[in-house]
């Protein structure tokens, strides 16, 4: 039986699979890290890393909230620029994306449903 509870460190805990820290993709001997339903990503992005290629049709619907620094999401329906602490972009199904990190910045990212 796996645990119901855990606590640990994002950054750590999600250092095996690009920062994701909850998901599908984690193995279910994880205990409640592993979902169906929802992922969770905690990543420190250096200033100028970027996603070159943009997303193709995505069919869940995302949450990317800025906790340090300062953080470019382009869409299909724009750019979305998040420079204080807190700050959001989300968007739903069939919209594409790409991101750059124009200063170091610390992001947490949560889509839902989880898919493979």
């Amino acid at each position: 039986m796996t645990p119901n509870w855990q606590q640990g460190n994002a950054a750590e805990d999600g250092a095996a699979t690009r920062g994701w820290l909850v998901g599908h993709f984690i193995d279910p001997s994880e205990g409640v890290r592993s979902s169906k339903d929802v992922e969770v990503k905690w990543f420190t992005h250096p200033a100028g890393d970027k996603r070159v290629e943009w997303t193709s049709d995505d069919q869940r619907t995302t949450l990317v909230l800025l906790v340090k620094g300062h953080f470019r999401v382009d869409l299909t329906e724009g750019p979305a620029v998040l420079s204080r602490q807190g700050d959001y972009v989300m968007w739903g199904p069939g919209i594409d994306h790409s991101w750059e990190a124009i200063e170091d910045s610390v992001v947490m990212t949560v889509r839902w449903p989880s898919q493979t």
